[in-house]
């Protein structure tokens, strides 16, 4: 399966942004916000990761309710707690960069880091079935 290659390779990836986030404020330097990125970009790789091994061109976006909304017209079944963590793509962008925003906090970081291993664990689900 040509794809299958391809497509491991964002779950490695997916893999590696996940590690990171759950390694938490390990440092004093550390800041939420970029694990929070860490985290949007866990599930982001691994949803393009899932589109590729169903043989379908992801969206060059970091909008996660058009990756579920492309994986729903290919007739996937999504579960809620997956389209719950499309909020994640909050920290794409806006807090990657210093900016105008509330700091994030670490109750909101743990949040974020449950969404992203949701998204990350039905993927890696959906790729052993996949097999």
């Amino acid at each position: 399966m040509k794809n299958r290659s391809l497509a491991d390779t964002w779950i490695v990836r997916a893999r590696s942004n996940l590690a990171r986030a759950r390694q938490g404020k390990s440092a004093p330097d550390i800041l939420f916000e970029d694990l929070c990125f860490d985290c949007e970009q866990a599930a982001e790789k691994a949803l393009k990761g899932l589109l590729i091994l169903r043989g379908i061109v992801p969206p060059q976006t970091h909008s996660l309710a058009l990756l579920v909304e492309a994986l729903e017209t290919h007739h996937a079944d999504v579960p809620d707690a997956v389209k719950t963590a499309v909020s994640l793509t909050h920290y794409a962008v806006s807090t990657r960069y210093p900016g105008s925003y509330e700091p994030v906090k670490e109750r909101e970081f743990l949040k974020a880091l449950k969404g992203a291993e949701t998204v990350f664990l039905w993927v890696e689900q959906q790729f052993n079935e996949m097999k």
